[in-house]
């Protein structure tokens, strides 16, 4: 406790990040932390559509940062917002900065068939990029042991199909992760269980 803190006074306010696989609830989760109050950050260069029908709540920027290798300028005005980077792109986030990171969960068939729809809709092969489970699993180890070594990261891991069946309770634990006054019953109306689709 007294680390992060420290790390707060040093690095400033953190950054919240939604992350998780793609199609595992993350964009769900953006809309909630809005609901709530917390600000996102979001470019609104990909519109709704029968995918994602409430918004993917993407900033264009994340996607480069990759290339960027730790030269990302757009950080600073990211702290006390939400943003979301899917778990492949978390690794290349700078270490000066603090991250309260809520990671999506989902059942692994139940992402690949969720892909492959996604992809069959817009007319795209339908094997979820080629991606196994396999690799999705080892990936998201190796994900978990990166942020367990960094004391930048502080995490909060949140099951989908929990939080579609008790959004209540996943508000009210989303706002004591984040240590902020959130009003948890317009996060939890920011569910909608009727997009829970390819359940497993």
């Amino acid at each position: 406790m007294i680390g992060r803190l420290l790390r707060r006074l040093w690095y400033g306010a953190p950054i919240v990040v939604v992350s998780g696989l793609p199609r595992s609830g993350t964009s769900m989760m953006m809309r909630m932390l809005e609901a709530g109050g917390v600000r996102p950050l979001e470019s609104g260069g990909r519109a709704a559509d029968v995918s994602n029908p409430k918004g993917y709540f993407e900033f264009e920027p994340v996607k480069d940062l990759e290339a960027a290798r730790g030269d990302v300028p757009w950080l600073p005005e990211a702290r006390g917002k939400a943003v979301k980077i899917i778990s492949f792109l978390l690794t290349w986030l700078p270490e000066d900065f603090n991250y309260q990171v809520i990671f999506m969960e989902r059942d692994l068939d139940e992402v690949l068939a969720s892909q492959q729809q996604m992809l069959a809709r817009r007319g795209e092969a339908t094997a979820a990029s080629g991606t196994s489970r396999e690799v999705f699993e080892a990936h998201l180890a190796q994900v978990e042991r990166f942020m367990a070594a960094r004391p930048c990261f502080e995490t909060l891991h949140v099951p989908y199909r929990e939080a579609v069946a008790a959004p209540e309770a996943t508000a009210v634990a989303v706002a004591r992760f984040l240590r902020r006054p959130m009003d948890t019953a317009a996060m939890a109306r920011a569910v909608e269980a009727s997009l829970y689709r390819n359940r497993a």
